[in-house]
């Protein structure tokens, strides 16, 4: 019987290392991918050093490599579009629209043209067929689990996808990795947003998104400075502020377009920072028949590594939800995602348009 061919996305970290170590230890037949996305003078994504660190492993595991550049079509298909809700004063995720539009299409159809049976990936997360469903399970490590950037994958696609780590704690990858002499096993973890890597964010979308300077004013009405433009500042961020004088740190609470105003409140725990109601859009459930009536309990994420929070969705039109929580939630913020569980089972998520 013919081995099953499994294309496993490598990016140069020890994750991607003990998935491709794993799949050839399970008997696949496997080759490696290296996506490249981003590229420039200063870039430290899709680095030279990160290649290399893909040839070694690929070396020492005598599997075969091959690199796919997808600058023009990441550009166009993601960083645009960031750019453009950037502008509105929006906070996109470009790590979600990257496996939306990326990794998990034009990616996942290169690997396929390319031979594979299936397409693996790092991540930490699992899939588990319940009730003649395929459902996207958390990772096994709480700390590492990455279904919050991966809710928009449908189970016809999860049919094709594997995620040999997901069963596993970091630190049991790590241990494979050194048992196995891979040279990533003591590899920092990447962070941050894939083409910034390690440049401030300020100073990199100034590029392309010109300075509208305007007022900081805080939540009692006193003005405090001013701000480079709404675009450069998130909800919940304190730093770049420069605000000065006594007390407690200041913090962002809202962006005003109409009159270009950054509106802040002192104090991490100040009441401006906290609300219990959101309205999110395109609504999108793994199981496509997953079908839902107002009012649904269940858990949701409103940012990568929150516990879960207990939350309702209120009321559902078409694609529009809107979400009440157990509990006040501290720095929601429009363009990001908000994700459901049903215990360890991601359902789908949505994203943040108001926070009301």
């Amino acid at each position: 019987m013919k081995k099953k061919v499994v294309a496993i996305g490598v990016s140069g970290g020890v994750d991607s290392s003990v998935s491709a170590y794993l799949l050839k230890k399970q008997g696949f037949d496997v080759f490696a991918l290296f996506m490249k996305n981003w590229q420039d003078e200063n870039s430290t994504c899709s680095s030279q050093k990160d290649f290399e660190d893909v040839q070694k492993v690929c070396k020492t595991l005598d599997i075969d490599y091959h690199t796919i550049n997808f600058e023009k079509e990441y550009f166009d298909q993601v960083f645009s579009k960031c750019l453009d809700e950037l502008k509105l004063g929006i906070t996109p995720n470009p790590d979600i629209l990257c496996n939306k539009e990326i990794k998990f299409n034009l990616f996942l159809k290169k690997a396929i043209d390319l031979g594979a049976d299936f397409l693996a990936t790092g991540h930490y997360v699992q899939k588990k067929m319940i009730d003649d469903r395929l459902h996207l399970i958390k990772g096994v490590d709480s700390n590492k689990d990455q279904s919050y950037f991966l809710y928009t994958l449908k189970s016809e696609i999860l049919k094709t996808l594997v995620f040999p780590i997901g069963h596993l704690t970091k630190k049991e990858v790590r241990k494979i990795a050194k048992e196995q002499n891979l040279s990533t096993h003591a590899k920092k973890d990447s962070t941050g947003i894939c083409f910034i890597g390690k440049r401030k964010f300020t100073e990199f979308i100034s590029k392309y998104i010109s300075h509208t300077p305007g007022d900081i004013r805080s939540v009692e009405g006193q003005i405090l400075n001013k701000h480079i433009g709404l675009s450069f500042y998130t909800i919940g961020q304190r730093k770049g502020l420069k605000i000065g004088g006594k007390g407690n740190a200041w913090y962002v609470v809202k962006k005003d377009l109409k009159t270009n105003t950054l509106i802040v409140a002192q104090g991490e725990n100040h009441k401006a920072l906290f609300a219990s109601k959101l309205i999110a859009k395109k609504l999108s459930f793994v199981v496509d028949s997953f079908s839902i009536k107002a009012p649904f309990r269940c858990l949701a994420k409103i940012r990568y590594r929150q516990n879960d929070q207990v939350c309702t969705i209120e009321k559902l039109e078409n694609d529009s939800i809107e979400v009440s929580f157990g509990k006040p939630q501290r720095a929601i913020t429009e363009g990001q995602s908000i994700v459901f569980y049903k215990g360890n089972i991601c359902l789908g998520g949505a994203i943040i348009v108001k926070v009301l």
